[in-house]
């Protein structure tokens, strides 16, 4: 099944007690594609935008893992870049500098075979971009949204319209909560699928995940790590494994749901073993089917 990603390219300079990256491989399409071409191969199609400068050996690096770059374009100026800082609380990042460049200018132009993929992925950019991307695919079988607080503060009627139209939202607990200016999990999840989506994930770091639906609700914690080194690139990477599942599966069912929670929560933690994508660039399918099973035993309590 095609699997469809509009979002941002990015090089990121990033710092946490474990080290530090400069211009290093990053951005939201980035992140998702790379875990979502672990479970589709040849099947991810990646929409965005990078500057004259965005190296070479980055476009062919995902080009060797099969994700599709007809829709990337690369334009005149710089690539947008950001630069944050995690202390030991590796939950939440302090933004250092934002540098939109190209980006500030870009607006979603799918090829034609593009819009006939039947899984879609509207990472977290401007919800009106996102409304974009909604009127130009043709019969989408499943549209998964994920968003931050920015838009939610800034581009709240966008937001909702983008939230009405998509199957699947994924967030973390605090832009639930400021979404529906409602503390309890369970009640503000609620308020979201009374919108229209089939059900919300909710990113809940490293303490896991939460599925919510109008008539199932499912949890899972984070995979135990003995090590963490950099959580950029998490949300997103859960997003390709959670959707790249389903495609592979081919279907969308209650149990179908609660396995791509875990597998989004796999490719996670593979994820912030290391900085930027470096992980990702060894990660296998059969460390991803072993983990699954080592999840499976420590999740297991009958």
């Amino acid at each position: 099944m095609t699997l469809l990603v509009v979002g941002s390219a990015a090089l990121d300079t990033v710092e946490t007690p474990f080290g530090r990256v400069s211009g290093a491989l990053g951005g939201s399409a980035i992140y998702f594609s790379l875990a979502a071409s672990l479970y589709s191969p040849g099947q991810v199609k990646l929409v965005g935008v990078v500057g004259e400068d965005f190296p070479r050996e980055h476009l062919d690096f995902l080009t060797q893992r099969g994700v599709d770059l007809k829709g990337l374009e690369v334009v005149p100026g710089r690539t947008f870049r950001w630069e944050g800082r995690y202390d030991y609380n590796l939950n939440t990042a302090e933004t250092l500098a934002t540098e939109l460049n190209v980006f500030a200018d870009f607006h979603p132009r799918l090829p034609q075979e593009y819009t006939k993929a039947k899984y879609v992925f509207l990472a977290n950019i401007d919800p009106e971009l996102q409304l974009e991307v909604l009127h130009q695919v043709k019969a989408p079988e499943l549209v998964m949204l994920d968003t931050m607080n920015y838009w939610i503060e800034h581009k709240r009627a966008a937001l909702t319209r983008a939230i009405q139209a998509v199957d699947l939202v994924t967030v973390n607990e605090a832009e639930l909560r400021q979404f529906t200016g409602t503390y309890g999990l369970f009640k503000a999840a609620g308020e979201i699928l009374a919108l229209g989506p089939r059900a919300v994930i909710v990113k809940r770091g490293e303490y896991g995940a939460a599925l919510f639906c109008r008539d199932d609700c499912f949890t899972i914690p984070a995979y135990p790590l003995a090590e963490v080194k950099d959580p950029t690139g998490a949300g997103d990477t859960f997003a390709g494994g959670f959707l790249g599942y389903l495609a592979r599966v081919g279907e969308c069912t209650p149990e179908t749901l609660r396995c791509a929670v875990v597998h989004g929560c796999i490719i996670a933690s593979f994820t912030v073993e290391d900085f930027s994508v470096n992980r990702l660039r060894r990660l296998t399918w059969q460390q991803i089917e072993e983990r699954f099973q080592e999840f499976r035993r420590f999740t297991h309590f009958e």
